[in-house]
């Protein structure tokens, strides 16, 4: 029998790889983490784009980052230094007027559309609070597993996961009912009348979802995302001093320290499996796209699962049911990707001025109203108009470089631009329309700033087949699969998968394509390793 060359494997150096990583070596097991780019971190990295100004390249901003990650993997100490916006959301509108949401002057701003929703706005934020605060908890933990044999075990875990929902009231089940099954559009229609509301509110769900916001369970995917915190802020979002790239370069400085071996520019082409006659599979180690072969008693995957399984294992190595709901695994978020860099700030005809404004700071959103969101959907899912985006699409503009003076030149700036909707496949292919696309963003951002367009020094453009060429990001799915209520909880990826234990033997999934799914949380590593730890014996273990 040849050799192990560490206890663990750990396919993928993602921010997920790296905190399952650090706990594991914490246990004081030998780990080793292979990453197939230059540098570690998956999509919340920081790089150069144009001469002398860098970015977050993919992912962008901080919320979703979770405080115990936060503390047990010390990245305060490791130089990570987070500052808030200076409030939430500045929409410019058609009508040259502008709509802001967060801060102290949220009443005062949203009165001047409706005095009935300044009114139920802190309902609703309150409503969200309530069952946030469960949820939160269920996060942390391992999803029940629903095998295809009764167990005692899924019993207990369904039993443990109710005793948390009992610290809700019947109405905080009817909230969470109504989050899990309505649209957004529904939910938030049902409680509010003026539009840039609405939309500010609802733009959490339609990011990285490619969706109406009135498709039945997008409420969720706006639930999903108002679960972080910043520096104990809850719902707060912020920026990471030297962009998404010091989030997971203290997390690599904590693995070094807790001895993890990191390796980049080391491919997986296979996961290693051996079989038994009649039984399962084991994995067992990885072949690298070099030659080399590397064996470990436990192998962990940080990809898509769908990246997994179609890829890296033999389709005759898993049983016929898995290949063929891999198969029907939904990803694809709809979105396109830009870094920009700019010789001066937006001048916008809403809030005119190229100097620093407390707006330049906030997540600006280009797209006044829901159904101006459901049209951008119809467009880019028809192909009716052109090759598959939407003729007037959904941009949110981040200037991180307000915040951060070390991205930019001195009076320079750099932007993130997120914009939504776009079709995974487009005709004729992405490298053909790319730059066609590129430009409809920044004309759509130049439609309320006019100086925007000329100021524009260099651009990155990143399509979602670029997002999946570069990140593995499969259609250009941020979240590693779709956050429908077919693929959360026990269900992500797959039944009997949703606790962090894979098709094969020795075999464990810790990436976004797991519970409690996407976004820079750290949560699936941190809940994965919890996992293994418990089927190894050793300790110490997360807490959940």
């Amino acid at each position: 029998m040849t050799e192990p060359d560490c206890d663990v494997l750990v396919i993928g150096g993602g921010h997920n790889g790296l905190v399952c990583a650090a706990y594991l070596a914490g246990a004081g097991l030998k780990v080793r983490v292979l990453e197939r780019r230059g540098i570690v971190g998956g999509a919340a990295v920081t790089e150069e784009f144009h001469p002398g100004f860098r970015n977050s390249t993919a992912s962008y901003t901080v919320s979703l980052l979770n405080p115990r990650v936060i503390a047990d993997l010390r990245l305060a100490e490791h130089g990570l230094r987070v500052v808030e916006r200076s409030y939430a959301n500045f929409l410019p509108l058609p009508d040259g007027r502008a709509f802001r949401l967060g801060g102290e002057q949220t009443h005062a701003e949203v009165a001047k559309w409706s005095a009935r929703d300044a009114g139920r706005l802190p309902d609703y934020y309150a409503m969200l609070d309530r069952v946030v605060v469960v949820l939160r908890e269920l996060m942390q933990r391992a999803p029940p597993n629903v095998s295809d044999r009764f167990v005692l075990a899924d019993w207990l875990s369904s039993l443990d996961v109710a005793r948390r929902l009992k610290h809700l009231d019947m109405r905080g089940r009817r909230d969470l009912l109504d989050l899990f099954t309505k649209s957004a559009g529904e939910l938030l229609d049902s409680w509010f009348e003026s539009g840039p509301l609405k939309a500010a509110l609802g733009w959490d769900s339609v990011v990285g979802n490619f969706a109406s916001p009135y498709t039945p369970g997008s409420a969720y995917v706006l639930l999903h995302h108002v679960f972080g915190e910043v520096n104990g802020k809850s719902g707060v979002w912020g920026h990471a001093i030297g962009g998404m790239g010091a989030i997971t370069e203290a997390m690599r400085k904590e693995c070094v320290a807790r001895g993890v071996a990191i390796e980049t520019d080391a491919e997986v082409a296979q996961v290693l499996v051996e079989r038994v006659a009649g039984m399962r599979g084991k994995a067992v180690g990885v072949a690298l796209a070099d030659g080399r072969e590397l064996r470990a008693a436990t192998i962990v995957s940080n990809l898509n699962p769908k990246l997994l399984y179609q890829k890296l294992v033999a389709p005759g190595q898993l049983d016929e049911d898995t290949v063929e709901r891999i198969a029907r695994y939904r990803c694809g978020s709809g979105t396109f990707r830009m870094n920009v860099a700019l010789s001066e700030l937006p001048d916008f005809s809403a809030a005119p001025g190229t100097q620093l404004q407390p707006h330049h700071q906030s997540g600006i959103l280009i797209g006044p109203s829901l159904r101006y969101f459901e049209q951008a959907y119809f467009d880019a899912k028809s192909k009716e108009h052109n090759a598959g985006w939407s003729r007037a699409p959904i941009v949110e503009l981040v200037i991180s470089s307000t915040l951060d003076d070390t991205l930019a030149p001195p009076g320079q700036h750099v932007a993130s631009l997120f914009c939504q909707h776009v079709h995974p496949e487009v005709d004729g292919g992405w490298d053909a329309h790319r730059d066609t696309v590129a430009r409809l963003m920044i004309d759509t951002v130049d439609a309320c700033a006019p100086n925007f367009r000329r100021s524009v020094l260099g651009y990155e453009a990143l399509s979602p087949l670029d997002l999946e060429r570069r990140f593995g990001l499969v259609g250009g799915d941020i979240f590693h699969g779709a956050l429908g209520p077919d693929q959360l909880f026990s269900a992500r990826p797959l039944l009997g998968q949703g606790n962090y234990r894979g098709a094969l033997g020795q075999l464990y999934l810790c990436g976004s394509g797991t519970h409690p799914g996407g976004g820079v949380t750290g949560l699936p590593g941190r809940n994965a390793a919890r996992e293994i730890l418990r089927d190894l014996g050793r300790s110490p273990r997360p807490s959940p």
